[in-house]
């Protein structure tokens, strides 16, 4: 798949038309797989491996690509499934991806094609698929099943991030933060409302959380229709930007639109840290935005938030 990524700049042209583009790929047999192109950096055959003593069986190897050494995952083996067989890697794909400030190879039996689809057919997974399953979101291509893998959840599974506010960030806590307006949490990966909700929880920020734009847009519009303002009930919103039904994108222009909701502060919160920039925030109307996930970044940020509000 050479050149898979050589119009990345065209694709920025998708911010706020809750529209995105999906990398199709293939682990083991015909199941179709999917990850978003904005979180991809380079597709490329599997490049020689070399062992990690003492690394998790689901790292393959580390590899040296473009004088950058990289981890690379079995994807199959992450989420469940029979490992890639030795013998397979060779004519396998990495999948270069960036996620929460980190760069690594996802290990794929092959890639297909590049699909461009709108946000509101991709739905979040079947209820009763269980807490441990590793998929964000479903959609169907050509009455094909395809499934959105939560990368979010493998990496904090593989190389688990530091989850806890430092005391030095814990010590700038105003005597104000107590009583304070709940912060409206909107994220689609379990792992990171989480996260979320436990670096607020360290500085005494109350949280309501919901799993998507849509559910976050109907919960607005719920406690705002007795006539109140959303800034009446809530501290601000931070959304992550990639969610099923309606992006974080889309979710701040509608909020932006509605004179009940437009004096919400909107965070994006977003691992799409490599290509996201402030570029993107304007063109929606989002107040600022973070990269996932720093602890005492996130917590900072809050804190002044709050503090200029």
């Amino acid at each position: 798949m050479a050149g898979v990524m050589d119009s990345v700049d065209q694709r920025t042209q998708l911010v706020g038309q809750n529209r995105l583009e999906l990398l199709l790929f293939r682990l083991r047999g015909q199941q179709l797989y999917g990850i978003n192109v904005f979180k991809v950096r380079e597709v490329l055959l599997c490049p020689k491996l070399f062992s990690i003593p003492k690394s998790q069986s689901v790292v393959r190897g580390v590899a040296s690509i473009r004088g950058q050494t990289l981890p690379v995952i079995d994807l199959s083996m992450a989420i469940g499934l029979p490992p890639i067989p030795p013998e397979s890697v060779a004519s396998s794909f990495v999948i270069i991806t960036e996620y929460n400030r980190k760069t690594q190879g996802l290990l794929v039996a092959g890639v297909d094609e590049i699909k461009n689809l709108n946000w509101e057919d991709i739905v979040p997974p079947p209820r009763g698929s269980g807490k441990d399953v590793y998929l964000t979101a479903v959609t169907k291509l050509n009455e094909k099943l395809v499934e959105i893998i939560d990368v979010e959840k493998i990496l904090a599974e593989v190389s688990p991030l530091r989850e806890d506010v430092s005391p030095e960030v814990l010590s700038k806590r105003s005597a104000q933060d107590a009583g304070q307006l709940p912060v409206l949490v909107v994220d689609d990966s379990a792992v990171a409302r989480r996260q979320i909700e436990r670096c607020l929880a360290a500085i005494g920020m109350p949280v309501v959380t919901k799993n998507d734009g849509k559910q976050a847009l109907a919960y607005l519009k719920e406690i705002t229709r007795d006539g109140s303002k959303a800034t009446d009930h809530l501290s601000l919103v931070i959304s992550d930007v990639e969610m099923p039904e309606m992006d974080g994108y889309t979710l701040v222009s509608r909020c932006k639109n509605d004179s009940a909701l437009n004096g919400l502060y909107i965070l994006l919160h977003t691992s799409l840290s490599g290509v996201f920039n402030k570029a993107m925030v304007q063109k929606v109307g989002a107040d600022d935005f973070v990269a996932k996930f720093g602890p005492d970044e996130l917590a900072e940020r809050v804190m002044d938030i709050v503090d200029q509000r």
